[in-house]
């Protein structure tokens, strides 16, 4: 099942094995899910650990995501421009739809507005139905 993880935020808070969302980093851990991203959603990655955990953290969890086989490193060939509220959250959209990713899991309301729009179709769903999904694949 492949996945775009919307918000560095949940990435950030999974790190840490006494969170209660360590679920999300072990599943990527184990390859129970293919994360997608691309080179604009990875430099978000490092930038928001880094600030948040530091540079050394930072560093340590792109090689986990870089070198893992069950991550997809997507290119992207199209601007979606979904999203107005934020755009800088478009990099997610967009590498969603050019993976095919199966789910967007956001922790962030600007992307409600995805369920409006027919075309193309990105399934958004919270964090805890990715929980419900996760326990029953």
């Amino acid at each position: 099942m492949k996945i775009v993880l919307v918000d560095t935020n949940i990435l950030l808070v999974s790190i840490s094995p006494r969170s209660p969302y360590h679920w999300v980093f072990r599943n990527l851990i184990d390859e129970n899910y293919i994360l997608c991203v691309t080179t604009d959603v990875l430099e978000e990655y490092e930038e928001i650990i880094g600030r948040h955990m530091g540079f050394k953290v930072a560093n340590f969890v792109l090689q986990i995501i870089e070198n893992a086989i069950n991550v997809e490193l997507v290119t992207k060939y199209f601007r979606w421009d979904l999203i107005t509220q934020d755009p800088d959250d478009n990099k997610f959209v967009d590498c969603a739809i050019a993976s095919n990713a199966r789910f967007i899991v956001p922790n962030d309301k600007h992307f409600n507005i995805l369920s409006n729009i027919e075309f193309p179709k990105v399934e958004v769903i919270s964090l805890d139905d990715f929980s419900k999904i996760m326990k029953h694949e």
